[in-house]
Formats: structure tokens, sequence, C-alpha cells
């Protein structure tokens, strides 16, 4: 590497590192004079004025017993603040806390102070009075419709495919949910950023642009924190890999340019090549999307970022003789420099008055999260002032106690930073208390007594001022730490929904596969069995039952049908779905050569057998839905009856599809096809069991509409998977469509425009599913496989 370069680099931390310095400098003659607790003291007893309500006891009870009843969740406590006339205050105090947090602003300033209150009125419109469906803004589906009112649908897609991507490619031994989390979080605070820094007028087209670019770039800098921090935090490479890892990273700080992996062995290689990849991308793009006078701000502030979390990193917490300066200087630097970054990587002006609010407001920040994690950083062996006091505060009477400190960071913001602006002050000492009222529920009243006996013996009138205010003070909750349990309990629900779902996949898969074969009959003479013979063939391929898995959910889980009572349902439904495969795959069809993973039938056997396969397919499920014995007659003769008239459907479908090949179709028409090709048999495979279990009409309509969307998306996501998927994951060529001439939905749309119109379905099934008063997590995880598979 070039020596000049990384004397410069080295230049530049050490001048950071000497600003740093003097804050704690300044920061310390504090805690040592106890300078900060008069002035903190008289701010806390004017701030407990809005915050300690005196109630008769009778009242007191009972709003104590409401509220325990009523916070529970996320929307009930919107719901709840609203009904009380909190919710502005609410959101107002979140929003100032966003824009001085993420924003750096002052909140004394008018325009600020207009922009937050544009945006509580928005968000208080949303939360309130949107659609009841809408309400759930961390849904793909919700997030896809956002994307569509600001026409930015393609690029919500991407982030969508990354994420998941991201997400599918985190390591055993790293926090899947809290890295998807986290990269959200980024996402969303640099959109934050760009639309703030828009300015009035604006043109839809240019508004469009900025938002498509703050996605990508929150995308990009996001990726630092699961691949770069939490990766090097974790347990996932061994020591030579985080050196020579650490040693790629630090040359593209230096040099501006990403070096080549070279060969990586062993059993990171994989992930590692992956990372090194979907980084690079991430880097050249913010490095092409760089104004050329904020490009050296970007590489300096990113450098300093980096290496003061290298510095934090190697400390060993066995190590007892780090002084306080060593501590706490280097989580000063990465504190400030995360967000000070953000603000290059967007290519905003220069602006003092945020780089020396973000500076001195970072470490505010990183005290109140290491104080939280403070017992399991300690777990780990990390080395955070709140550690590192707890392991030698009794043999290093030099240590300064990280909770002082905390509290003469907030006297500097408060008085020094922000000037002693009322509205600063009254939400940092929410902030602040609102912390403490958490870390206390988390851990337990012993267990936060304990802590505080440590932490705030130094100065026991304060403590007991701060005490008071933790037990009695309300109104100090903020929406985004409702906002972050939320997106938790969601990612959290979901991979587990999904876990669920797959092993379910797999349990009903086996279950099916044991029962399907069919036994010869009858020994007649002359007749050598190769009708069943050849329909086992067919039968047992690599197939994925979705639809006979499909109605045993909607039976089971949606309807409490009996599991045993129903086999005869699912087993006519994949007979059905196999002899139409058998159809479809014929010379005089499709002529398909390979079908779920192997030879097709007509080309093992012949053209004739298969057709006759298929037939005898066709009447072994009627006679399976015959068998239904232990439901009513009538309610069975009903679904037959419109097993029957889907079947006629699907046989249309196929004539449209024959009718249709080397036709170019207009897309209303492909619709249709796709519809009676596919859709119905998404739509048999739900409506026969809810058929069954004598479920209303209105519920049949809704089962319908989500049946007829989720099949359409599903031959959308067939027909990308014919131009771009693989074929030994799919278990046929790719290809067919083009080589045939097939009008299909990537044919007619092109390959972007397909996804969306994919989207735009998968939202009209998840909208119609609120219309189903079910359990449906099954059909919303079979939606999301539908969308995201592979194969």
């Amino acid at each position: 590497m070039n020596e000049k370069l990384v004397q410069n680099a080295d230049k530049i931390y050490q001048l950071a590192e000497q600003k740093a310095a003097q804050y704690f400098q300044s920061l310390y003659l504090q805690v040592i004079e106890k300078s900060y607790v008069p002035a903190l003291t008289k701010d806390i007893n004017v701030w407990k004025q809005n915050h300690i309500h005196h109630h008769p006891p009778l009242l007191s009870i009972f709003s104590r017993r409401k509220n325990k009843t009523e916070l529970k969740g996320y929307s009930n406590h919107i719901r709840w603040l609203n009904y009380t006339g909190k919710l502005d205050n609410y959101l107002d105090r979140s929003i100032s806390y966003l824009f001085m947090r993420d924003l750096g602003k002052a909140l004394d300033a008018s325009d600020t102070q207009m922009k937050i209150r544009q945006v509580v009125d928005h968000l208080k419109n949303s939360l309130t009075k949107g659609r009841e469906e809408e309400k759930e803004s961390f849904s793909m589906a919700a997030l896809f419709r956002w994307a569509q009112r600001e026409g930015i649908e393609t690029t919500m897609i991407w982030v969508l495919d990354k994420l998941k991507t991201v997400t599918r490619n985190i390591p055993d031994g790293m926090d899947a949910e809290h890295a998807q989390r986290k990269l959200i979080k980024i996402i969303a605070g640099v959109i934050m950023h760009v639309v703030v820094e828009m300015e009035e007028g604006i043109s839809p087209l240019d508004r469009r642009q900025r938002l498509e670019k703050a996605i990508r770039l929150g995308y990009s800098y996001g990726l630092t924190y699961p691949f770069i921090d939490d990766l090097l935090d974790s347990h996932v490479l061994s020591d030579v890999e985080k050196n020579r890892y650490t040693q790629l990273i630090r040359t593209t700080l230096i040099t501006g340019t990403v070096p080549e992996l070279g060969g990586w062995d062993g059993k990171n290689c994989s992930l590692i090549h992956y990372i090194h990849s979907e980084l690079r991308e991430a880097y050249e793009y913010i490095k092409a999307n760089q104004q050329a006078e904020t490009l050296k701000a970007f590489f300096d502030q990113s450098y300093v970022f980096f290496n003061s979390q290298e510095v934090d990193r190697k400390k060993d917490l066995s190590n007892s003789n780090y002084t306080n300066e060593e501590i706490y200087v280097p989580v000063i630097l990465k504190s400030a420099s995360s967000r000070l970054i953000v603000r290059s990587v967007i290519s905003a002006p220069e602006d003092e008055g945020f780089d020396n609010r973000t500076f001195y407001y970072g470490i505010y920040n990183q005290l109140a999260d290491d104080f939280a994690d403070m017992f399991d950083d300690r777990k780990e062996g990390a080395v955070t002032p709140y550690t590192y006091y707890l392991t030698y505060h009794d043999k290093r009477p030099d240590l300064i106690n990280p909770f002082e400190l905390y509290w003469a960071v907030i006297a500097h913001l408060i008085h020094q930073v922000y000037q002693s602006d009322l509205k600063t002050c009254e939400v940092i000492l929410d902030r602040a208390i609102n912390g403490l009222k958490r870390f206390k529920e988390r851990m337990g009243t012993p267990k936060y007594n304990e802590v505080m006996e440590l932490f705030a013996s130094g100065n026991p009138l304060f403590n007991r001022l701060i005490q008071k205010m933790v037990d009695k003070a309300d109104d100090v909750d903020f929406f985004d730490k409702l906002l972050r349990d939320h997106i938790m309990t969601i990612l959290k629900t979901e991979r587990q929904e999904q876990d669920d779902f797959l092993q379910e996949i797999d349990t009903i898969r086996n279950q099916l596969n044991n029962s399907l074969k069919i036994y010869p009959g009858e020994n007649v003479p002359l007749i050598d069995d190769l009708i069943t013979d050849a329909s086992n063939y067919s039968l047992f391929g690599d197939g994925k039952r979705l639809r006979p898995i499909v109605a045993w959910q909607i039976a089971v889980k949606g309807y409490g049908l009996n599991p045993t009572a129903i086999m005869p349902l699912l087993k006519s439904l994949e007979y059905m779905h196999t002899a139409s495969l058998i159809f479809d795959d014929l010379p005089s069809q499709d002529n398909a050569p390979i079908r779920r993973g192997r030879p097709t039938l007509h080309t093992v056997y012949n053209a004739a057998i298969a057709e006759l396969a298929g037939l005898f397919l066709t009447q072994k499920a009627m006679e399976e839905q015959a068998s239904l014995h232990e439901f009513n007659a009538k309610t069975v003769l009903n679904m037959i009856q419109y097993s029957a008239r889907m079947t006629e459907k699907m046989c249309k479908g196929q004539a449209m599809d024959l009718g249709s090949k080397g036709k170019a179709l207009t897309l209303e028409q492909l619709i249709i096809m796709s519809f009676y090709k596919t859709g119905i048999a998404f739509e048999a495979s739900i409506l026969m069991p809810a058929i069954l279990a004598q479920a209303k009409e209105s519920e049949l309509e809704a089962l319908k509409k989500f049946a007829r969307h989720a099949g359409i998306a599903f031959q959308i996501k067939d027909d990308l998977l014919d131009v771009e998927g693989n074929q030994n994951k799919l278990g046929k060529p790719v290809g067919i469509d083009k080589e045939n001439n097939n009008s299909t939905f990537v044919s007619i749309l092109g390959p972007e425009r397909a996804r969306i119109e994919m989207w735009e379905h998968y939202c009209l099934a998840v909208e119609a599913l609120h219309e189903v008063p079910r359990n449906i997590t099954f059909l919303k995880q079979l939606l999301n496989y539908m969308v995201n598979r592979d194969h």
C-alpha cells in the first residue's frame, strides 16, 4: 500500500482523536467537579412538572390498570394514546428526537419546528385514519404500496430482494433479525435525510429520482453494519480471517479502491466471496454517487469510523491497564462519525452546525446503548465503558463512572451545545428517563437496584431524584422504541412462521408421499399394468405437492377438520395435478422433455400410455373425492360438482394456452389464461376444504379473490424463472417459453415490469386475506414462498 496514503489516513485519525480527547477532558472535569449535578437538578425539577401527575387514589388505580391492559402491542398503544389525547405530544417528542439524533438539527430553529410539525401531522393521520390493513406499515405489501405512490416500485423490489438475500446469508453466530432491522433503520434514516433536504416545489420526477438514490445509498451504507461491524464482533471468522478481512477494508478506505479477494479457503469461503462482492458493489455505488466536494469527507469519516471501531474491538477485558482516555476517546469517535458519514453519503452541503451538534451528540446515544447492553457485552468479553467499570471499579479508583459521565454529557448537550433550549432539554430528559424505565422493566427491580447501587453511588441525592423520576414520571416513551420492538417482533414472528411453514411442508409432503402410491388392481390376462406403473412414475418425481399441502393447511389449521378424514381430498388434488402435467407435457401440447427433475412420462413410455395414465389419474381423483365418508353427503356432492367445474375451466385454460402459441397476447388475455391455467388450481386447493367445512359464501368469495391473485403472482414468478432460473433447482429446462414462442408476462412486459405486476397481484392477494376471519398465517407464508422461491 502507498506509504503516503497510509500516513495521510493516520494524520486524519490523529486530528479526529485530538478533538475527541478535548471533548472528553471537558466531560471529565464535569464529572470530577460534579458541576453537572446542580444544573441537571434544576432542569429535572422544572421538567418533572409536565411528567409527574398527582391523581386521586381511586383514579390512579383505575388509570394504572387501564394502562397495563391497553398498552400491550403496537396498535393498542397507538389507539390508547389517541384515546387519551396524548398522541400529539408523543409523536412530537419522538420526531423531535429523530431530528436531533439522526438529522443533527437544532430544535429551536423555526424551519425545523415547521418540518417536525408536518411529519407529526402526516404520521398521526396515517396511524389513526388509514385503512386497517394499511396501518401495518412494515409488511412487504405495505412497502410496495408506498413505493407505488412514490413511483419507485422497481427500486423497492430491488431492495426487498437484497434484504431477503442478506438475511439468507447471515451465518449462524450472528442475529439475522437484528441485521435486517438495522439495515431497514439505516435505509429509513437516509431517506429521512434526503426528504428533509428536499426544497419546496420539487418536481415529481426529481423527488422520485432522489428517493430511489436514497434507498440504494441507504442499503449500500447500511450493509457495512452486518457485514463489517457485526461480522467482526462475532465469532464467525477465525482470528486469521479477521486480520485478513480487516486489512481488506482498511486498504479500501485508504486507497479508495476495493482490492481483489484472492484465494480464501475454509468453511467461510462462500460467505466471504458473497460479502466481498456485495460490499464492493455497494462501495462503488456510493463512490459513483458522491459529489467531488464531499468525496474526501466521505473517505475521511469512513476511515475514522472504521479505525475507532477497530481500536475498540481489539481491547481485551482482561487488560486492567486501559486509561480513561483509551476507554472513551474511541467511543466518542465511532459514535459521532457513524452519523457524520450519512450526510456525506447523500452528498449534502457542508453544515458546520450539523457537524458540531452531531460530534457532541454521538456519545450520548452510545452510552445509553452500552448501558442497556452491559451484561450481554460483558458476557461476550467486549470492552465498553460499562463492562470495564463493572470489572475493575473496585481495583481502579481512577476509573470514571460511565453513568456519571452520561449525565455530564446530557448537561453539556443541553447547556453548551443546544444553549439551554427548553424543547431540547425536554426531549433529552424524556429519553434518558425512558431508557432507565425500559432497563428496569427488562432486568427486573432487584437487578436494577443492584446496578444503581454501583453506578449511582457517587451522587446519592441526585440519584434519589433520578429514581423518583424513573418510578413516577409519565409520558416519556418514544415512537422509535415502540417501532423497534414492533419490527423485531414482526421479524422474529415471520422467521418462526417461515420455519414452521417449511417444516410443516416437509412433514405433510412426507405423509402424502407415503399415501399416494397406486397399487395394481385385479389381475387381468393379457394386461401388463403399465398404466399403474406409468401413473406412479409421474406421481413420484420431485413434486412440491403444493396443492394438497395448501388444502391440508386450510382444512386442518383454518377449519379444524380431521387430518385423517381429509386424506382422500389431498390425494385427489395431487392426482389431478399430476394428470394435468402429463397432458401438458405431451408432444401434441408442450412436448416437454423434463418434468420434476427427470424425463417426462411420454419419453419413458409413449404418448398413448401417457394419455391413458392422465385419464386414469383423473378418475382416481374422482374416486378419492367420493370416498370422503366422514362428511355430509350433500356437502361432498357440492364439492365434487365444484371440482368438476374447475377441471372444465383448467381444460379451457390449457386450450387457450395451446391456441395462443406463437401469438402475441395482450396483458389482459394473458391474465385470463393464467388464471384458468394456474389460478384455478390454487382456488380449488383452498376452496374445496372450505366447502367441506361449510364456510360462509362471503368467506368463500374472499378466498377466491386471494387464490386468483396468488395464482397469477405464481405464474408470473414461473415466467421469470423460465428466463432467469437455474435448471437444476427448477427440475425442468429454462427458456422453454421463448423457444416455443409463447406469450408470457416477461415477453409482454419485460422482466422489470413483470416483477411489478407480480408484486401488484401479491398485494391484492394480501389485501384479500384481510377479509378472511381465519388463521391465515399459512396463506401469508405460502404467498411469500411463491414470490420469493427459486424453483
